[in-house]
This record gives C-alpha cells, structure tokens and sequence, in this order.
C-alpha cells in the first residue's frame, strides 16, 4: 500500500468501514463510478483506460511523495472491498482550507446515500483536523442532490452560500450549494449503533431526567428500542457532541410540523462550562428551518442559554405552565 509523507497516519476507520491512500487497483472501479455520475462531477468528457491509467502513473503517483499536495485521495472500504473514493482536494496551505470530494459506487447511491456520506465525513474529518490541522472544510456541489444535505447538516455542516446559476446543466444554468465546517477540537458527528449504552447512561443521568419533560427512568429495552428507530428515522438528526476526542453531550432534532424541536444535554464532568450554548450556536448556525424547544420553569441554565440565544418564550397553555416553549425563526 502506498502512504502520503504528511500523513503520520495512514489508515483511518469507523466501524465497518475505512479510507486508506487510494490504491491503484480500484482505479477502473472509480473510473466506472465516474462515468456514471457525470451529471454531479466537474467532469466533462467520459474517461477511459487509458487516461485512468496516465492519471494515476502521473499525478497521483506524485502525491504520495509531496510536502504539500494539492490534493490527497483515499479509497473508501468495506473491509477490504472498495466501495468509493474521495479525499480533500484543493487544499489551500496559506488559509488552511480544503474541499471535500467523495465519490460513492453508484449501486449505493440511492437508500444507503446518507449512511455513507456520514460514515466517511467522520473519517475525512479525522484527516482534516488532527493530521493535517486544517482550520475549515467544505463542500462545493451542483444543486442535483437534496440528501446530500441532509447528510451534511446531519454532521454540523452549514448551508455557507448559493451561487445562484453558476453553472450549465443539461442546456441550464443551476445554482452551486457551498456548506462547510470550522474544524476545532469541538464538534459533532451522527449517533452510531455503538453511541446506545453511552446515551443510555446519559439520558438516566438524575439531573438530566429531573429537568426532562417525563421524568421516569429509562427502561433499557424501552431505550434501545427508542434509539434503533431514532437511528433510521428521516425526520431526527441524533447527534454525539465531542470535545477533545471525549464524548460530552447529545443533541436530537424532531422535524415536526415545520419546526425542528431541539433536544440537549451535557453529560456531568462538563456541566457549567459553557458547551449547552455552543451546541445550540452551533445548531443555529448549520439548521436555518425554525428552531423550537420546551423546557421545564425550574431549569435555569437552559431558560438562560435560549434567552440569550434570542429565542423568544412563551408558556405552552395556562394547565401546562411548568413548560416554557422557545421558538426561534
């Protein structure tokens, strides 16, 4: 396998699932894929065998040995079976940015789509930040592809601009969709089937069910059921917040009725220090739709952190004033 010279780290894995120096056997696979999904690509003639070959016996052979490379490319794996590739390309060294690029096998590109798109921004981001101490990263996408949104959001990535008839497609012009992200040692990535006992332990936590709307305790079969369901659900972004490498808090989003409903909190060792508000900052920066949350009279720390933020109160019905109901457009 080769490895990149600025890499210290060459192989990076979740799960199932891992991206390694892109490796020349799969190269006609991409070509494949490529070929395929033109329509998405910045490519503007179909490639072949021989300029596959060409391109990775020149350009790509270079990279590996490079200080600083314009690009670095990985396979996506399966196991051991390559299933996509993508990487970081135009990486600017100055301003410490780049793009993401991900290419997935086009039999994936339907039901699976959002599944591996966060699988795989979970392992570029471990590249971006902690080997190559980028600053921010992005996506830069013709406007085809409203799950891939979906997908981007789901892992804290904001909508950053529209330009709006940027490009010629299929005889019209069509807008190009920037989101993108500020690496720090703070940040979010989707809940996985390995989050279940840690958000368990959290959510029976007694502060965070004192100040929970139903305040009983957690039946593990109930919870386990809850969060499978959470997991696949369309309409719920459940996502683990980490502060240097260590989990510290959860977030869920309901889209209901037009609204996401917000969800939070903070798991003990890291009450008190100020992370309640940067998750919701953070929500607000990557979710534009109306914000909404309902929170108990009696819990102080989250009425101040919604107050604030600018979220604008009212008491549900005059039965129910224990619950205050915060909106934000």
């Amino acid at each position: 396998m080769n490895s990149y010279k600025i890499l210290n780290k060459q192989v990076f894995s979740v799960g199932d699932y891992s991206i390694v120096p892109i490796r020349k056997e799969d190269r006609y696979a991409i070509m494949k894929w490529r070929n395929e999904q033109m329509y998405h690509l910045r490519q503007n003639e179909v490639l072949t065998k021989e300029k596959q070959d060409s391109y990775f016996d020149t350009v790509i052979a270079q990279l590996f040995h490079q200080d600083k490379p314009e690009q670095i490319l990985f396979s996506y794996l399966e196991g051991e079976n390559c299933i996509g590739y993508g990487g970081l390309v135009h990486i600017n060294w100055i301003d410490k940015n780049a793009e993401i690029s991900f290419v997935l096998n086009t039999e994936f590109d339907t039901e699976l789509f959002k599944d591996h798109w966060t699988s795989y921004l979970t392992l570029i981001e471990e590249v971006a930040l902690k080997e190559l101490k980028l600053h921010k990263i992005y996506t830069y996408a013709f406007d085809l592809r409203p799950e891939l949104y979906t997908a981007l959001e789901s892992c804290g990535y904001y909508l950053e601009a529209t330009l709006k008839n940027h490009c010629h497609f299929d005889d019209n012009f069509i807008d190009v969709v920037i989101h993108s992200k500020i690496l720090s040692d703070f940040y979010c990535r989707k809940a996985a089937f390995s989050d279940a006992k840690l958000l368990y332990n959290w959510v029976n936590d007694p502060t965070v069910r004192r100040n929970s709307l139903s305040t009983d305790i957690i039946i593990w079969e109930d919870h386990l059921n809850w969060f499978y369901n959470q997991l696949f659900n369309t309409q719920t972004l459940l996502n683990i917040w980490v502060y240097k490498d260590v989990p510290i808090g959860q977030s869920r989003l309901d889209y209901i009725n037009g609204d996401w409903l917000i969800d939070y909190s903070i798991s003990k060792p890291y009450r008190g220090k100020g992370f309640g508000e940067k998750i919701i900052r953070e929500i607000m920066n990557y979710k534009k739709s109306p914000l909404k949350a309902q929170v108990r009279s009696d819990n102080i720390g989250s009425i101040k952190i919604f107050q604030k933020l600018g979220f604008i109160s009212k008491n549900i019905s005059e039965e129910n004033s224990e619950i205050i109901e915060f909106r934000h457009e």
